[in-house]
């Protein structure tokens, strides 16, 4: 199986389950190992009494872009910890592009980049999230674990 093979079949996993980014209308655009790229489009019952997008809202989607990125590999990881910068509003229609970039994967943790832009391609909010993974469980059975790119153990199979 090839390391976007794997990330395929982690995203499936996750997915089937992920209902809080499907009861918000998010998108799952594109995976591979270590990014991910969700989308949402901001409605009315996301604004806030700014009549802009509730910030939890945004660090919500970048949260979930982070979830894919980090579990990507097949190895079931969750997230400890995260800072979010707002830089921009989001408004009613916009449509909110988050891009998961893993910067570091060593040993059972991580670190990924995620930026959130709207349709225009102006920066919305700037997400750090760092990630644990859980020794020995993986996402999807029969499924090879682990960076496929020559860590040690990377070609055991759950």
């Amino acid at each position: 199986m090839t390391p976007q093979q794997v990330a395929e079949a982690a995203r499936e996993a996750m997915w089937k389950d992920d209902r809080a980014s499907r009861l918000l209308g998010i998108a799952v655009q594109a995976i591979g190992p270590g990014t991910a790229t969700l989308t949402m489009t901001v409605r009315d019952d996301m604004l806030n009494g700014h009549d802009i997008c509730h910030g939890g809202l945004v660090a919500t989607l970048a949260d979930s872009a982070f979830a894919f990125a980090c579990n990507a590999y097949n190895e079931f990881t969750v997230a400890a910890g995260f800072d979010v910068n707002l830089m921009a509003p989001a408004r009613r229609g916009d449509v909110l592009t988050a891009c998961a970039t893993e910067l570091s994967k060593t040993g059972r943790t991580g670190v990924y980049d995620i930026a959130v832009t709207n349709q225009r391609g102006e920066a919305v909010a700037a997400f750090r999230g760092r990630s644990y993974t859980v020794k020995g469980k993986a996402l999807v059975e029969g499924v090879p674990v682990g960076k496929q790119t020559g860590r040690a153990g990377a070609d055991r199979v759950a």
